[in-house]
């Protein structure tokens, strides 16, 4: 096999969720996370965004209406990972899963981020995270990458809101 690799600016450009109810995942991926909808088909399917991009998540009901979640030990997706762009972003979207008492299943800084999980209706995981600058992610004394996994500072997560 040779040694392609996928062009360097290639990016994930969304994902499509299989839900039980449309209208409770709407409620989480909107009136919890703020996505923003731009279309709907019916009461069937809708596609939803940050910033007036085409859709960023879709959400279906085509194969899954009134459906238990997946099994949790079964092949399938471990979680979406939401991008923030700034740190305070972050901190923003953790404040609003505490006020909303929404359980959060997770919280951990990886060197190269900062990330909360959570899952969505459907158990679905979810990360919220941002990216530290490419600069002060963590290297071995050959510079090889070396992510880890640590508490995070939710205090001082939290802290960039006062």
């Amino acid at each position: 096999m040779n040694e392609y690799k996928i062009p360097a600016q290639t990016r994930i450009g969304h994902v499509h969720l299989k839900v039980s109810d449309l209208q409770r995942s709407l409620d989480f991926y909107c009136g919890l996370l703020g996505f923003e909808k731009m279309v709907m088909y019916g009461d069937q399917a809708a596609f939803i965004s940050a910033g007036g991009y085409h859709h960023h998540i879709g959400l279906n009901t085509w194969q899954s209406k009134g459906a238990p979640p997946a099994p949790e030990y079964a092949p399938g997706l471990f979680h979406t990972a939401i991008l923030y762009p700034e740190r305070k972003d972050l901190a923003v979207a953790l404040q609003r899963l505490i006020d909303a008492k929404y359980q959060i299943t997770g919280a951990s800084d990886h060197g190269v981020s900062e990330a909360i999980y959570l899952n969505d209706p459907d158990q679905n995981g979810v990360e919220l995270y941002w990216d530290r600058p490419k600069e002060q992610w963590p290297t071995d004394e050959a510079g090889n990458l070396t992510m880890f996994t640590r508490r995070l500072d939710i205090e001082g997560l939290l802290g960039l809101l006062k």
